[in-house]
């Protein structure tokens, strides 16, 4: 009887650990440094080009870590570049591609709807490996697609620090 008492609490004690490992997360998340070079190198890459851009970082929750708005880009650069970058941040994925889904899908049509998005070109998950740690979104130059270039090209010359 003794044995089966111990055996029974022995079991119930690794139960309760591992239901406590299983509560507490471990997640890796955007450092200001990083964000403030993937704005800087968003806005770079669009300048490159000729566009004067506004470029938001945000965290894997949508919170804004960094901002960085060229010279003469427009004021409501601000508010796209903040939206693209919730929006991709929120969905995990890029925002011309869920731009391009929601017209074809009737259904994916409400994602307007939400609050806090944007389906317009220029927002991009930052992954470091498989885990979005954040998302950049760019705004104010002639066209989604072209917002999303600038976006890419950031990571890309980031992409070392993301592993």
């Amino acid at each position: 009887m003794k044995s089966l008492t111990r055996i029974t609490t022995l079991s119930l004690v690794v139960v309760s650990g591992m239901a406590g490992a299983q509560a507490v997360r471990t997640e890796k998340t955007l450092s200001l440094e990083l964000a403030n070079q993937i704005a800087a190198a968003s806005v770079a890459a669009c300048q490159a080009n000729g566009y004067a851009v506004t470029a938001t970082v945000v965290d894997r929750a949508g919170i804004v870590r960094a901002m960085q708005r060229a010279d003469n880009a427009g004021p409501h650069t601000v508010g796209a570049s903040q939206q693209k970058a919730y929006t991709s941040a929120s969905a995990r994925n890029n925002t011309l591609a869920m731009m391009e889904a929601s017209q074809k899908n009737p259904g994916a049509a409400y994602l307007v709807h939400i609050p806090g998005f944007l389906l317009l070109g220029g927002g991009v998950p930052v992954r470091a490996g498989n885990e979005v740690i954040g998302a950049v979104g760019v705004g104010g130059a002639p066209g989604g697609h072209l917002d999303e270039q600038c976006a890419v090209a950031a990571i890309e010359k980031v992409k070392d620090q993301l592993k």
